[in-house]
């Protein structure tokens, strides 16, 4: 790396020799990967960004990437793009099999296949190297990932000598999918196996978690700020793939999965995103604000052929709808044929896979 950089400043340092007015210069394109390893790299690329006439793409796969952590000297002239893993649309497009109309207008055998892919989904993720792969292999890659991430970008950069405590914090985050956890009970229960590391600690290992892209954190949706911060928060992988790669005790629920698929693809949307928990105790999963100004109270469940449950997951989006009486009520299941009987006047049921391809365009 620092022979590239080097080189280029050779190469900047000739240009003037080459007898080319700048007025015919035509822009070119740098593609720089993994420069954040070399310090100083934003001032320099500041001073060619002033001087030269030059586009420059810089890719990694390090938090020190993230816009709220480049140099003032860059801020202002960069935008910034994360690439997450497959979406659903990728996923089938990937395998070659991307629908080539809209969700609704799907024929029953191409609607079977659709469904038999989002299941495949569910368990494999969409990390691009993990695809097709056999699940022992794929579970090995998946904490290979994992470990590089709390080595490299969590526990080299940031000097956490808590490793116990922090490897034991990420097997509770990928294990309990779509869980509440509250800082505090972590707290109790570290200490009462015997590590030493503070609620401080904690809450900054999970800011680390998130800065990763290893989990996302869900808040309660408030606009205050002190019950936001006293109730607990939501946690979810990147990936559905992580929590299987980690639930070594089978216990997946295919309801988690599916929630943390949404989630994914909400953020993918740019939605600020929180979850409603109802006067009377009942929950709705995610609250979205989009940047149009629209809002919507998304209800996931895998199985509502229970009366008791259908029950329960209406009524918590009656009751949100009195807190957010903008927001459009919206449920979504994993089988279509309950979709068809779940024909509701002032709530939009659909399947999530058909809500994962209607919001992407088709290409």
């Amino acid at each position: 790396m620092r022979n590239t950089i080097d080189d280029i400043r050779s190469f900047v340092a000739k240009r003037p020799s080459l007898g080319i007015s700048s007025r015919y210069q035509e822009t070119v394109s740098w593609y720089l990967d993994e420069i954040q390893l070399v310090n100083g790299w934003e001032r320099f690329l500041r001073r060619v960004l002033d001087s030269e006439r030059v586009d420059v793409a810089v890719s990694g796969s390090s938090a020190r990437l993230l816009s709220r952590e480049i140099h003032t000297s860059l801020r202002g002239r960069s935008v910034e793009t994360i690439i997450r893993p497959f979406s659903f649309r990728e996923f089938l497009r990937h395998r070659g099999e991307e629908p080539a109309t809209s969700a609704e207008r799907l024929t029953a055998n191409e609607r079977s296949l659709i469904e038999k892919r989002f299941r495949e989904y569910l368990q494999e993720g969409g990390f691009p190297e993990a695809q097709g792969l056999p699940a022992s292999l794929r579970t090995e890659l998946l904490q290979g990932y994992v470990n590089t991430v709390l080595f490299r970008d969590i526990l080299e950069r940031y000097h956490i000598t808590q490793v116990a405590s922090l490897r034991w914090l990420v097997r509770q985050c990928l294990r309990n999918p779509a869980g509440a956890i509250s800082v505090h009970r972590l707290y109790q229960d570290l200490r009462a196996q015997g590590h030493g590391v503070s609620k401080d600690s904690l809450h900054t290992m999970f800011g680390h978690l998130s800065d990763a892209f290893l989990i996302s954190a869900v808040p309660l949706s408030t606009d205050s700020e002190r019950k936001r911060n006293s109730n607990p928060r939501k946690i979810y992988p990147v990936d559905t793939a992580l929590i299987h790669a980690f639930d070594v005790a089978g216990r997946t629920n295919e309801g988690h999965a599916l929630e943390t698929v949404v989630l994914g693809e909400l953020e993918r949307r740019k939605a600020d995103v929180g979850y409603v928990k109802s006067t009377s105790g009942f929950e709705v999963d995610f609250h979205a604000r989009f940047l149009d100004g629209k809002e919507e109270l998304i209800q996931v469940c895998d199985d509502l052929s229970s009366a008791q449950t259908r029950e329960r997951e209406l009524r918590a989006l009656r009751e949100a709808s009195l807190e957010h009486p903008r927001a459009l009520k919206r449920l979504l299941l994993l089988d279509h044929e309950q979709t068809l009987q779940m024909q509701l006047p002032e709530v939009s049921v659909q399947t999530v896979y058909e809500w994962l391809l209607r919001g992407e365009p088709i290409l």
